[in-house]
């Protein structure tokens, strides 16, 4: 078996398929001697915003020299971006002896009659074996769908969970309401472990507190009279956070995206209530913020070239606001492109309404899920009065915006499968590192 050869199988096990039974995880797991109790895992969940606060928390934990291993989804160019030890992706040998391990207790579950474990199963179980074998002491660990039914849920006592932003998404699967989704989320809460989380929606808010008491489970809710917005510029935001430790403490998050702001605060009041004996000090978690990396999300990629994978009605907002704030000072071009399950069709509305669009340029992701360029075209036409351009290619589409987008801004958004062709894209034209761009 080569790398190569199992990446390629476990990309053909379907990603979208029925959950299997919470047993079927559990079995895999003790099968592989429950790998998930020798570490301290911080467990998060969220519609929006869960993996960039597994990435603030992850930095701020190796930052203060803490053996941290990483486990986010999806990955925007190679798997192994899923599972990071101490902030670097694993190499391709570490994952192929993980596969390998996993493999082996897959094959003798199915000869017991054991369900084959989902794509993501497969990819949690070697995340653990990795960790194991890495000797990690902390793992930051985001869960793929939901939180009360997620393979990541066997983790049975953590360090402390966290609830991200909530917000209609997999409606057809978690339900349609912010209730019934936030109670999905509110399900990796445990019995006496403490539960930080996003308070600004009311909803959600209630639900998750009804768990908390439920389980007794201490809860700390960030609101929006906790953080001020000091400044911004094209690559960041300073902004004064006041709670807790955090006591009018200026912190400056790499992000132009006020979303960000909302992350990277509830990072530091998760790491707030975890960290009690302060042994990382507050400078350390704020200068962890400032240099945390997280592809994809509102992240400039180049000068004036910004790179967001916000594909549901929450994170489109989020946009919005982002360019409306950046339209003020120049032109704004955007490269749109999206998958089918989607709702592009009002993705479109809602940014062509709220923004003020100098061109768009539109393209399509390789695969059966695209939405063809036309298509998309069409449908931005009925909504705005900018140019329109369809380019079927990504490559094309890329150095056509380019060109349109002249001394202003390009925005590059609507599906993080665009975000990961444009980023292999980018990859292949500098050698990998854009540092020297930026």
């Amino acid at each position: 078996m080569t790398y190569t050869e199992a990446v390629e199988y476990i990309l053909s096990v379907p990603k979208f398929t029925k959950k299997n039974e919470m047993k079927n995880t559990i079995e895999l797991l003790e099968r592989l001697g429950r790998p998930e109790r020798e570490m301290k895992v911080i467990h998060v969940a969220g519609t929006n915003g869960k993996g960039s606060v597994c990435a603030f928390l992850s930095t701020m934990l190796v930052k203060a020299g803490k053996q941290t291993g990483l486990f986010t989804s999806p990955h925007l160019v190679k798997i192994n971006e899923r599972f990071q030890i101490n902030s670097v992706p694993v190499g391709d040998e570490e994952f192929l002896a993980a596969y390998e391990e996993v493999w082996e207790a897959v094959e003798a579950m199915q000869r017991d009659g054991f369900a084959h474990p989902t794509y993501f199963e497969l990819l949690f179980a070697m995340a653990m074996v990795l960790f194991r074998k890495k000797q990690m002491e902390y793992v930051v660990l985001e869960t793929g769908l939901g939180g009360r039914l997620d393979a990541t849920n066997m983790v049975e006592k953590p360090l402390i969970t966290v609830i991200t932003s909530i917000s209609l998404d997999h409606t057809e699967i978690l339900g349609d309401t912010i209730e019934k989704i936030a109670f999905e989320k509110a399900g990796i809460i445990k019995p006496g472990v403490s539960v930080v989380y996003d308070g600004r929606c009311r909803e959600a808010e209630k639900v998750i507190l009804a768990r908390a008491e439920e389980l007794h489970s201490p809860a700390f809710g960030l609101h929006e009279e906790m953080y001020e917005i000091l400044a911004n510029t094209e690559k960041s935001i300073d902004f004064s956070l006041d709670c807790g430790y955090y006591e009018h403490t200026k912190v400056t998050v790499p992000y132009l995206a006020h979303y960000q702001v909302i992350n990277s605060a509830l990072a530091l009041l998760a790491m707030d209530v975890l960290d009690r004996k302060r042994e990382i000090p507050i400078g350390m978690r704020v200068q962890a913020i400032g240099e945390t990396a997280w592809q994809g999300r509102m992240e400039t990629v180049l000068p004036g070239v910004v790179f967001d994978g916000g594909h549901n009605a929450d994170g489109i907002r989020e946009f919005v606001r982002t360019v409306q704030r950046v339209q003020e000072e120049q032109p704004v071009t955007l490269l749109f492109s999206a998958v089918m399950e989607k709702n592009y069709e009002k993705m479109i509305e809602t940014i062509c309404r709220e923004t003020a669009l100098s061109h768009v340029t539109v393209t399509e992701i390789p695969g059966d899920r695209n939405v063809p360029a036309g298509k998309l075209a069409e449908i931005f036409r009925r909504y705005t009065t900018a140019p329109v351009e369809a380019v079927p290619g990504i490559s094309k589409a890329f150095s056509k915006a380019l060109e349109k987008k002249g001394s202003g801004m390009l925005f590059c958004a609507g599906s993080l499968y665009l975000v990961g062709e444009l980023k292999a894209l980018l990859a292949r034209q500098t050698g990998g590192d854009l540092d020297d761009q930026l």
